[in-house]
């Protein structure tokens, strides 16, 4: 895999949350790899481009990516 940026990641995570979390473990992976690579602690996520924008669905999201040790807010 390439070394992508932190907003390239954050984007191929948005585009897998819509085709119904298709690869989603792989881009997760590629966003831990960026946010350490680039220093980040957390990354943003902007509430409106999310499939299930609401708080459930925003809580969902956050504690599976803990899972992952990736550290996820929202705008």
């Amino acid at each position: 895999m390439t070394d992508i940026s932190v907003p390239q990641a954050i984007e191929a995570i948005y585009a897998s949350l819509k085709a119904d979390n298709e690869d989603l473990d792989i881009h997760i992976g590629a966003l831990k790899a960026a946010m350490a690579r680039e220093g980040v602690k957390e990354a943003t996520f902007e509430t409106a481009k999310l499939v299930q924008p609401n708080r459930q669905g925003r809580k969902l999201m956050q504690s599976y990516f803990r899972k992952k040790g990736v550290a996820i807010g929202f705008v």
